[in-house]
């Protein structure tokens, strides 16, 4: 299928690897110049390189915390009118929400709704104007389905769902679409990270916790970047213009519920 991206900008955040880089690496196959970000200078040029290389497309690289004005005026500079945003970020520690004081939320509310919604500001317009616009915002499975010890996730990533459910319905009639892809467990540092304490409460290794994890989804497997980069590239499409404020859940069918 031609996703019709071919010459298309789009900024994505976060993208050095995990979720971030497998949505990067699918606009780049469709032609997309990308403008990718990240903290940490060699993993995005690594990135970056990879890309390029298996793709030939146009990849710019910022480094810096897109959770931070500074971070986004840099992104925004190296890409001041994409067609195409990818918002991104870092997932707040777990934990127990009595231990949480007013920084750990505003920081949580920061990079997980705030830094969207202010990327979303920067460049929607723009993309109302040229009638041509693909917001996706990665967001978590936790927003579906809250998850007991990610209150800090729960809550955040729930605000930006709201807000851009309101959104959403007033930019569509521009060929402006913003939709969320909501991932369950995915093969990513993020989850191995997470699976440490989990480890250490069950007595086993982290590689055993994670193969048992991964045993118990109704898929029988974790899921694939490259998969959640597909289904990103298809939400980005010329195809999907009449697909907006939806949330995609990509869990391998652990939420158990019919809606």
């Amino acid at each position: 299928m031609d996703l019709g991206l071919s010459g298309r900008r789009a900024l994505v955040c976060a993208a050095s690897k995990g979720l971030g880089r497998g949505c990067a690496l699918a606009l780049a196959r469709e032609g997309v110049a990308v403008t990718i970000t990240a903290r940490t200078a060699e993993t995005l040029e690594a990135t970056a390189e990879a890309i390029r290389r298996e793709t030939g497309a146009a990849v710019t690289v910022v480094v810096g915390d897109i959770a931070t004005e500074a971070g986004r005026d840099a992104a925004l500079t190296a890409c001041p009118e994409p067609d195409i945003l990818v918002t991104n970020a870092g997932g707040p520690p777990p934990g127990d929400f009595r231990d949480w004081d007013r920084d750990a939320w505003i920081r949580a509310l920061d990079a997980n709704m705030l830094a969207p919604i202010a990327l979303i500001k920067a460049t929607v317009d723009g993309m109302i104007a040229r009638k041509f616009g693909r917001i996706v915002n990665i967001t978590s499975g936790a927003v579906k389905a809250p998850i007991a010890h990610l209150g800090l996730s729960n809550g955040a990533r729930s605000g930006l769902t709201g807000f851009v459910a309101g959104l959403a319905r007033q930019t569509v009639r521009h060929n402006v679409t913003l939709n969320n892809l909501l991932p369950g467990p995915f093969d990513t540092d993020r989850i191995r990270s997470n699976a440490a304490a989990g480890a250490v409460k069950a007595g086993t290794s982290v590689e055993a916790f994670l193969e048992a994890r991964a045993r118990d989804n109704p898929a029988g497997r974790f899921g694939r970047p490259d998969e959640f980069g597909a289904a990103c590239a298809f939400l980005c499409s010329q195809h999907a213009g009449f697909i907006t404020g939806q949330n995609l859940l990509m869990d391998g069918g652990a939420y158990p519920g019919t809606f």
